[in-house]
């Protein structure tokens, strides 16, 4: 799976990259990448563009064992005018602590993300995002089976500059003792401003998980910041402090976007 993983990854380059071609001359709009933070923008890829995000050190620090992703990479290729396909792989996670040692892949996310008001027009943008996780991860460093959810992003501008962002979300999630699925709920909100060169960014995140050998809450409170180079370069940091027993103390991330 991870080498079918990478070939797909490797054909998707070469058709955005022929696709962009086409392109060429046309205006393009604005940079708009699904990192940093947890909710998810509204906004999708002009047709033939590609876009890679990757996480290039994420550090959740804990009580327990810490929790380490290096290279998580998201793909984005834009198909039409109103619909995007998407891909997510994590070549190395790693926990450390707590008795607790051990690494290795991550699992394949294969999504897509269509429009449902004008990707071009003014005031509200909102959008479906559906996908679905292959458990493709090594042993302990994944769900350990197929997972799917939903998300509906909501993205507003408002006065002053300011940006809210709203995700409400939906999985089906793997039982921890393996013999079924569940449900699980999260939202994120987020305001954004353009600070000093930067867009910075709060963010409330809430999720309960319905498993059957327990539900879990988790939240936190998060803080980011992305800076431009260029008009397809994104630079970005952020932090997000847990603010349950079952959320990281601490996650620390570094990450770049570049579109073609």
């Amino acid at each position: 799976m991870a080498r079918l993983a990478c070939a797909g990854l490797v054909a998707a380059l070469l058709t955005g990259g022929a696709a962009h071609a086409q392109t060429q001359g046309r205006a393009v709009r604005d940079f708009c990448a699904d990192r940093p933070g947890k909710a998810t923008p509204a906004c999708i890829l002009d047709k033939g563009r590609l876009q890679i995000e990757t996480g290039v050190v994420d550090a959740a620090l804990d009580q327990g064992p810490d929790a380490y992703l290096l290279g998580q990479t998201e793909l984005r290729l834009g198909i039409s005018r109103h619909t995007e396909l998407e891909a997510a792989w994590t070549p190395l996670s790693v926990e450390r602590g707590a008795g607790v040692r051990r690494s290795g892949i991550g699992d394949l996310t294969l999504g897509f993300r269509s429009a449902l008001t004008d990707p071009d027009g003014q005031g509200a943008a909102v959008s479906l995002q559906g996908f679905v996780t292959a458990p493709t991860a090594t042993h302990g460093q994944g769900a350990g089976g197929w997972e799917g959810g939903a998300r509906l992003p909501v993205s507003v501008d408002l006065a002053h500059g300011f940006a809210l962002g709203v995700t409400p979300e939906a999985d089906a999630r793997r039982d921890a003792d393996g013999r079924g699925a569940h449900l699980a709920y999260s939202g994120a909100v987020s305001i954004s401003h353009d600070l000093a060169g930067a867009s910075v960014a709060v963010e409330l995140w809430g999720e309960r998980d319905d498993d059957p050998a327990g539900h879990v809450a988790s939240a936190s409170f998060d803080v980011s910041a992305a800076w431009m180079v260029g008009k397809d370069l994104q630079l970005d940091v952020g932090a997000n402090a847990g603010l349950t027993h079952a959320t990281p103390d601490l996650e620390l991330y570094v990450g770049v976007a570049r579109r073609f």
